[in-house]
């Protein structure tokens, strides 16, 4: 963002707040742009013993992981994962347990992840290209944003963690 959506003037790096922020250059028009993190939903879901980690038709053909959104207006957290596994793997969230809070400062996203107890008969949407059900044994989270929340979950069921 360069210019400020209220009345046009340049926006400038400030300090407001005790963080550097843009803010509009007319002093007058008060405008800071916050730039806040988003907070982002992640489900582990757990499908008749296995997770279920999921590819997006804009990735690599090797990668794989967890089902994530945004957050609707007016909708919990817990809402939140439960429709994103219906929307995505057209699943039935059964039960629902929050795993953790974790930084995503690449994307500046906030991610409030849950274990997801699901069931039914996995249906992938269109953003999805392809899925994988892994025994939880043999998961390798990844060293950032949701791999993090995978890491903690299997340790919490005294699993052994070996990062990717």
């Amino acid at each position: 963002m360069r210019f400020c959506p209220r009345c046009a003037a340049p926006l400038a790096q400030t300090e407001v707040g005790g963080a550097s922020r843009m803010a509009c250059a007319d002093v007058a028009c008060g405008y800071v742009h916050w730039d806040n993190p988003i907070p982002v939903v992640a489900a582990i879901v757990e499908h008749e013993g296995r997770v279920v980690l999921a590819r997006n038709r804009s990735w690599p053909e090797n990668m794989y992981g967890l089902v994530t959104g945004f957050l609707e207006r007016g909708e919990s957290p817990q809402q939140g994962v439960a429709r994103e596994v219906k929307e995505e793997l057209d699943l039935d969230a059964v039960a629902t347990s929050l795993v953790g809070v974790y930084p995503f400062e690449r994307k500046n996203e906030l991610i409030i992840a849950y274990h997801v107890e699901a069931a039914g008969a996995i249906s992938l949407n269109e953003e999805l290209v392809d899925y994988r059900a892994i025994v939880p044994a043999r998961l390798r989270p990844w060293k950032f944003g949701t791999g993090l929340a995978l890491a903690d979950w299997l340790r919490g069921r005294g699993l052994e963690v070996n990062f990717l």
